[in-house]
């Protein structure tokens, strides 16, 4: 399976929004409840472009089948070096290594940008995701208990990190 991994485009939003969206509707993996629409994520698109922040996808067959992102870890200046990323694949895609070369070129474009550290917050039922991360060099630095609800129950959220230099 070939894949190729690039610099998203307008274009790519609507694809974007149907796996992330997916995501919302079926997983723990993003704590929203409701379905982004297609000006959300066109809000959201140009303000990464805007800051130079990194949307990149994973076409397949001339078509997105995953996508990444990082922005800020928080909004105080102490943590400009800080990045949190998100990885998203299509249902149909995961366990390929979609994921990973996704990741693969964040890392890459994170110690490019002059990042220090990359955070993953991760639902802690999911340890697919927490052991993908683990095999990238990222450590568990804590979860937090019961910070999150979604369909009918608690969650716990997994803190990894990756020091970038």
């Amino acid at each position: 399976m070939e894949i190729k991994i690039r610099p998203a485009v307008f274009a790519d939003i609507d694809t974007i929004l149907e796996i992330v969206n997916h995501e919302i509707l079926h997983s723990t993996s993003n704590y929203d409840y409701e379905p982004r629409d297609f000006e959300t994520q066109k809000l959201w698109f140009e303000d990464k472009l805007e800051k130079n922040l990194p949307i990149i996808v994973a076409e397949f067959e001339n078509g997105a089948i995953g996508f990444a992102s990082y922005g800020p870890f928080r909004q105080k200046i102490g943590y400009q070096f800080t990045v949190e990323h998100s990885v998203y694949v299509a249902q149909e895609f995961i366990g390929k290594g979609v994921g990973k070369q996704l990741l693969a070129e964040l890392i890459r474009l994170a110690k490019e940008q002059d990042y220090h550290v990359m955070i993953g917050a991760i639902d802690a039922e999911n340890s697919g995701s927490i052991a993908f991360h683990e095999k990238f060099g990222f450590k568990v630095v804590g979860t937090i208990r019961e910070v999150g609800y979604k369909f009918d129950h608690w969650l716990d959220l997994v803190f990894m990190q990756l020091i970038l230099k």
